[in-house]
């Protein structure tokens, strides 16, 4: 499933070929620094350079590190030797006091960078299509629901103000994850820069647009990719979030909103009217794989001492398949929104289909200011309402005729006025900026 959806730049990112042309940019990186400590040839990483030229490190050279890994048992020890073969005599210098990890966490994190920037365009477009539907139906009444109730009246817009809201707070972790990602470390076996000195890390970094992890032993600590996965976990809720909303507006009782439907579209084999929300299933099933991810990377923050490769094998799977998985179901429910078919009408029929008792919590209030004790005024509210459930009485037929009512015909019809209830909408979007 991810490859199949996968777009063809995050495919190029998790690609082998594209994961040995980052490591040979942080090889090379680390050979100027060289040069310019007088240890080694200057104009070294720009030969090999030159020579790459002509034989870029593709999926030839991807084949042959894995013919040789299959000997070495090492992935890095198979990309130097396979290197060595395209460059030859100046390889030598290429890993020079560097450690497999120096490499490869460096490099991983170079493309998680990459990764994540796609994911926030995708946020951002997601944006762009929620406030579109915030602001059209900023005044459109709907009936709000709690517990799978009809509450009270609010605005269909207001809906996706809240979820324009979670997705820009999604946009700011997504930020904050990268930027406690885009480190580098070139510190040696056990992170004393034994081998290689502060000066190599720091040319790296700045030569790749990465900050020197201030402090690290063999391994950049996990707890900067813990916080990647649970940035793109959280995002998974918000999608699900949205994908439930608009699944539960499409049920058949309710039938507010729903997704589009394609011309040629079936929507099951068996029944041919059913119109399914199966993109929005969809996505309530990766936010699934998107959580589960985030609890193996949980995993591997606690490792032996100074570095195990528990975490390697884990990681080889959850950084691309969830980036993949968040760049996808992102982009999928921003076709949602796009083609999202909306009925005001049966928002308004849905607002009456209590006669009246979403207007209970109003008549209560003006019963009180009535001096009736909130006690009084409370049960005789209940009781009307219960009678309306029962009955299907209208609420406002059974509190004007009960004989503890004080309130006039004008003040029960200014209790059930939805317009009440809306009165503050364009300063909630005002917030925004809408």
């Amino acid at each position: 499933m991810i490859d199949r959806y996968t777009t063809p730049e995050m495919k190029r990112l998790w690609s082998e070929a594209h994961r040995y042309q980052t490591w040979l940019e942080v090889e090379l990186a680390a050979t100027e620094a060289w040069e310019a400590l007088g240890e080694v040839p200057a104009g070294t990483a720009r030969r090999i350079r030159e020579k790459l030229a002509n034989a870029p490190l593709d999926e030839a050279f991807a084949l042959r590190v894995a013919e040789l890994e299959r000997h070495t048992k090492h992935d890095i020890v198979a990309f130097t030797r396979a290197l060595a073969e395209r460059v030859g005599e100046e390889a030598r210098y290429v890993h020079l006091g560097l450690t497999s990890t120096d490499v490869v966490d460096t490099a991983q994190n170079l493309i998680l960078r990459e990764a994540l920037a796609i994911i926030l365009d995708d946020v951002r477009a997601l944006q762009t299509a929620i406030k579109a539907k915030a602001v059209a139906f900023k005044h459109t009444p709907c009936i709000g629901r709690t517990h799978g109730i009809h509450a009270e009246p609010m605005t269909f817009g207001l809906k996706f103000l809240n979820f324009y809201a979670a997705a820009q707070r999604d946009e700011v972790r997504l930020k904050r994850a990268r930027e406690a990602v885009s480190v580098a470390m070139l510190s040696g076996s056990v992170g004393t820069y034994a081998h290689v000195p502060p000066e190599v890390e720091r040319h790296v970094a700045e030569r790749l647009g990465l900050t020197p992890d201030p402090i690290t032993n063999q391994t950049v600590a996990r707890d900067r990719h813990a916080e990647v996965m649970s940035a793109l976990a959280i995002l998974g809720t918000t999608l699900e979030r949205i994908a439930i909303e608009i699944r539960h507006l499409q049920r058949t009782e309710v039938r507010e909103a729903q997704e589009g439907f394609a011309k040629g579209q079936t929507g099951s084999s068996s029944m041919p009217h059913k119109k399914n929300p199966i993109a929005s299933e969809n996505i309530s099933g990766l936010a699934r794989l998107m959580r589960s991810n985030l609890q193996a990377a949980l995993e591997n923050v606690a490792l032996w001492h100074e570095r195990d490769i528990s975490h390697s094998s884990v990681e080889r799977v959850i950084l691309p398949d969830t980036t993949a998985l968040a760049s996808y179901a992102t982009r999928r429910l921003t076709g949602v929104i796009e083609g999202l078919v909306v009925y005001p009408e049966a928002m308004r029929q849905n607002l009456d289909t209590l006669h009246g008792l979403v207007y209970s919590q109003r008549v209560l209030h003006k019963l009180i200011n009535k001096e009736l004790t909130r006690e009084a005024a409370y049960e005789l509210v209940q009781r009307c309402s219960l009678t309306a459930w029962e009955t299907g009485e209208h609420l406002k037929t059974l509190v004007r005729s009960d004989a503890e009512n004080l309130l006039s015909d004008t003040e029960l019809d200014e209790a059930f006025d939805p317009a009440w209830y809306l009165r503050f909408v364009d300063e909630i979007y005002a917030r925004f900026g809408l």
